[in-house]
């Protein structure tokens, strides 16, 4: 059986005739003029690969990761060098443009190969048990476990994540990195709230460039590496340490330009930058079920997901009130369902005998057991708005400003090696312990 293909490219019509001529190995199913009907013909399941002899520059990370998404493969025909590498970061399989009919379809053989796990391995390039024509009607095989790929980097992601009302995100993510900072790692923070983007002011930080947006537009296109990575990066320098920081979208319309794969890009070229990638996720966990026919469409919260699907940890923040905890409660079923391999660290914020009544910590923990999903809550961060004020104010950190602060030594204690503790502080971390073990 052979592979179902798709081409574009009148000026390489003649590597049509060739492949045709092996009879067996590929069939091209459909000739188009331009991407955009070579796109629709790949999204109606016609074809299982499809081979772009011109336009190649029109292909970006999320093009071609929605076109896997269906199935299909894609083969890029280019002889510029740099070319050729863009094309090959963002998941094209490339050929020269000269190839002969056998190397192109050997090209298709081993693009499928890559994308499903599937295809011809025999010396030759080909077997029977390829698809037929219609396979591309079906889902694809899924990769074997071992036939994915390992990061190449080894920085760890800790995503923070809250349902909406404030609870805290930023708040945490800046002082998780800024403590890391301080005993030594190469941090970087990463604002992918795509509602509310708040760290580049929580730092004092004067940029409307969009960090983040920068290496999204970076990454779609294929040229994102390490040293571009550092460019787009801010740098936020403290009495004890240093961190990168990439802010966020400048206004909330700006979401589109968040996307999946070029986030997924993001994330694996800040691995290789960082030994900890600190990230501060937005609140919102739908879907968008309405856009799941049209596989093209950008997702409003692709920015949130896809910060959560590739983060070793995540740290659950909630406002530890009448209002938070319930809100903290519905939203860790809504974060099961959306991303069920994740098992979260809870952090109750805000933690205050006024909202909690005498002994909070007693009174939250049995109301938790009471009542919330499972799981044992691991922090309560004290309620500490004059050190927080303070940090606003001067654009800085708590340990920067309150080094002495029970929150400041709450979150010490939650991430890094334990801090000298404060005998005065009555809220304590509920254990002390280093999440990023090196």
């Amino acid at each position: 059986m052979s592979i179902p293909v798709v081409t574009v490219g009148r000026s390489h019509e003649d590597f049509v005739g060739g492949l045709e001529r092996l009879h067996g190995p590929v069939t091209v199913v459909r000739r188009c003029d331009e991407l955009a009907e070579l796109l629709a013909a790949c999204q109606s399941g016609l074809a299982r690969a499809a081979v772009v002899a011109e336009g190649s520059e029109e292909l970006t990370a999320s093009l071609v990761d929605r076109l896997s998404a269906v199935g299909v493969a894609v083969v890029g025909l280019v002889a510029d060098p740099d070319e050729s590498a863009r094309l090959r970061a963002i998941g094209v399989v490339t050929a020269l443009p000269d190839v002969d009919a056998p190397g192109l379809a050997a090209k298709i053989s081993d693009a499928v190969h890559q994308l499903t796990g599937r295809g011809p391995r025999h010396a030759d390039g080909w077997d029977a048990g390829l698809a037929d024509p219609s396979a591309g009607l079906r889902a694809s095989a899924p990769v074997p476990a071992e036939d994915v790929p390992e990061p190449s980097g080894t920085g760890e992601i800790i995503a923070v994540w809250g349902p909406a009302g404030a609870p805290g995100r930023t708040l945490l993510a800046a002082n998780i990195a800024a403590e890391l900072a301080a005993e030594g790692k190469a941090v970087l923070l990463v604002d992918a709230d795509s509602y509310g983007a708040s760290l580049a002011a929580t730092l004092g930080l004067l940029d409307e460039s969009a960090g983040l947006a920068q290496a999204c537009r970076l990454a779609e296109q294929g040229l994102l590496d390490e040293d571009s990575l550092k460019k787009v990066s801010a740098s936020v320098f403290t009495k004890s340490g240093e961190f990168r920081v990439l802010t966020g979208i400048t206004r909330a319309d700006r979401w589109t330009e968040l996307r999946a794969a070029a986030l997924s890009t993001v994330f694996e070229q800040s691995r290789k930058i960082a030994d900890v990638i600190v990230v501060d996720a937005g609140f919102c966990l739908e879907a968008d079920e309405e856009l799941s026919f049209d596989t093209m469409a950008p997702r409003r919260n692709a920015a949130t997901l896809r910060s959560l699907e590739v983060a070793d940890a995540v740290f659950a923040v909630g406002s530890a009130d009448a209002i938070g905890v319930p809100r903290l409660v519905r939203g860790l079923a809504e974060l099961e369902n959306a991303v069920p391999h994740v098992t979260p660290r809870i952090v109750l914020n805000k933690v205050r005998a006024s909202a909690a009544g005498r002994s909070p910590e007693r009174q939250l923990r049995e109301a938790w057991q009471r009542y919330a999903p499972g799981g044992d809550i691991e922090a309560f961060l004290p309620a500490d708005p004059a050190s927080c004020d303070a940090a606003l104010l001067s654009g800085s950190v708590l340990f920067e400003v309150a080094p002495e602060s029970p929150l400041r030594q709450a979150i010490a204690g939650l991430v890094c090696a334990p801090v000298q503790g404060n005998s005065r502080s009555s809220v304590r971390p509920s254990r002390a312990r280093r999440l990023l073990k090196r």
